[in-house]
């Protein structure tokens, strides 16, 4: 009666494959991630936990400040640890842009000394000004 492979077996659902890939800490945050519509599942729009998928198929979803593109290449019946998580994946995220220092703090050099009279008499007059 087992002899039959069942058809399902190369299916899982999508909040707990991600689950299992350790992108999320639990399913429900899963689940609840899918069901804001966030997931994309080669290309078309998934707003349901339950959706299956299957080996071959690329998600895509924003995770923090990166959009993350992978591509699914296995399942596993239980959650393990991160090594094997990572081998239920193809990551073909784009590379991560550096980050651009908005709020650059001007250049300042120590000064050597302390200002001597005319050094001071010149900044007040420049504070005066402005």
């Amino acid at each position: 009666m087992g002899d039959k492979p069942d058809p399902q077996d190369d299916r899982q659902r999508i909040d707990r494959w991600m689950w299992c890939a350790r992108f999320f800490k639990t399913r429900s945050l899963a689940a609840k991630f899918v069901g804001t519509g966030k997931v994309r599942v080669n290309g078309t729009r998934v707003t349901k936990a339950a959706h299956q998928v299957k080996n071959g198929d690329v998600l895509t979803f924003p995770l923090g400040d990166r959009i993350r593109v992978v591509e699914i290449q296995a399942f596993v019946d239980r959650r393990g640890s991160a090594t094997i998580a990572a081998s239920l994946y193809d990551d073909q995220s784009p590379p991560t842009p550096p980050k651009k220092n908005s709020a650059a703090k001007p250049h300042n050099p120590k000064p050597e000394a302390a200002p001597d009279s005319r050094a001071r008499q010149e900044l007040r007059r420049l504070k005066s000004k402005s």
